[in-house]
């Protein structure tokens, strides 16, 4: 009863899209491999007022994305099952009604409501203050509530490809000038969604950033009996309260009022081709989410496990990162910012696959198996040192 509540929310906010009918971005391309539908337009009303949004049909998967919210994507919908969350933020939110530089650091949470964004660039972990209290870096970085602009699609209709490409700065006079370009790459009759970002130093002065891919499912896939799998060198727990369910790290429960998050910080193995796979499985192994991500840009993993009451936001987080997402003077200290060149660009591949059926499930699965092979994963009972500050 709830879930079809959730839904109906979720549809009365698509509702309110105002679509273009003659937007050089909507189209209808005929490909060898089969036909791929575009959208172009903008919610109407409410805190979603103005954000636009593209819609990106390939007859098997439909995806929203929202070039206002530095080109998140909101939510995806695959053989009528609905991939993303149900967020106590009436989301997609205007990055304007977002307070970034809150004095708390914590004005992020704010219009957090998406199935994949970005932290970063400058910072991508909690929000830091300097010795007078100051806020200097926000809670996940500024990315994510950054419009594109230079918004375009190309496309091979011998290969059946689509891409949505868009632009995103992050930039400060005598500080910083980044450009986040970003690529959504879909192809005709498949489920699979790539995400190929490059982010540049517009400077000529050295810089460093940071980067984290925040993938949050809720229901239908995540629930009770569902769980989470991934090759791992080593994992620990974020902190004490984690560490009190280390056995338990890959596993999730019901629904539970006035459960406190529980976050794990990982090491993944990848294949030949330096790929790892997440995937997060539901109860009955029918459905699933698998998350692929290169690791030479993006060596680190979090998990994050939020499986609070439905209605606070039920939901776990499937990270890829460039560094766990403590302070960033912590983990400048420990060498996991990346550096780039005044002119030189950085490459980061994610890739997102909603699972609908048993059949993919498993293949994912004995995908992770293979990459994890027989040496066992370092499992520590309690927060890491050089990990966790304080441990």
């Amino acid at each position: 009863m709830v879930q079809s509540s959730n839904l109906r929310s979720i549809d009365n906010r698509l509702d309110s899209i105002q679509w273009k009918s003659k937007s050089p971005l909507t189209l209808d391309v005929e490909t060898r491999q089969g036909d791929i539908k575009t959208r172009h337009g903008r919610f109407v009303g409410g805190a979603a007022d103005q954000v636009e949004v593209i819609e990106v049909d390939t007859g098997v998967v439909r995806v929203y994305l929202l070039p206002t919210r530095g080109m998140s994507i909101w939510c995806v919908e695959s053989e009528g099952v609905r991939f993303g969350w149900q967020s106590p933020v009436s989301g997609p939110v205007h990055p304007s009604q977002v307070p970034i530089f809150d004095p708390s650091g914590l004005g992020w949470l704010e219009g957090f409501d998406e199935l994949v964004v970005r932290c970063g660039l400058e910072s991508n972990g909690a929000p830091q203050h300097d010795e007078k209290g100051q806020l200097v870096y926000p809670l996940h970085g500024r990315i994510g509530n950054l419009a594109a602009d230079s918004l375009s699609i190309e496309y091979d209709e011998a290969s059946g490809r689509l891409e949505v490409i868009g632009e995103v700065r992050e930039s400060r006079l005598f500080f910083k000038n980044l450009t986040l370009r970003s690529r959504l790459r879909v192809h005709a009759g498949s489920a699979k969604i790539e995400l190929l970002d490059d982010v540049t130093n517009e400077l000529s002065a050295p810089t460093t950033i940071q980067l984290l891919y925040h993938v949050n499912v809720g229901e239908p896939v995540l629930g009770e009996g569902s769980s989470i799998e991934i090759p791992l060198d080593e994992l620990a727990p974020k902190d004490a309260l984690s560490a009190g369910e280390i056995d338990q790290w890959n596993q999730y429960g019901p629904p539970e009022a006035g459960y406190a998050e529980r976050v794990y910080f990982a090491k993944p193995r990848a294949d030949e081709a330096n790929e790892c796979v997440a995937l997060l499985r539901s109860a009955n192994g029918e459905r699933g989410v698998s998350v692929t991500f290169k690791i030479k840009g993006l060596p680190r993993f979090i998990l994050w496990k939020n499986t609070g009451a439905v209605t606070d936001g039920y939901v776990t987080g499937i990270e890829p990162a460039t560094n766990f997402p403590n302070e960033r003077s912590y983990e400048e200290k420990q060498g996991r910012v990346v550096e780039i060149a005044g002119g030189e660009t950085k490459s980061f591949r994610v890739s997102l696959t909603p699972l609908t059926d048993a059949e993919s499930v498993n293949a994912a699965s004995a995908r992770i198996q293979a990459i994890s092979g027989d040496e066992p994963a370092d499992i520590h009972n309690v927060p890491r040192p050089g990990w966790s500050p304080g441990a």
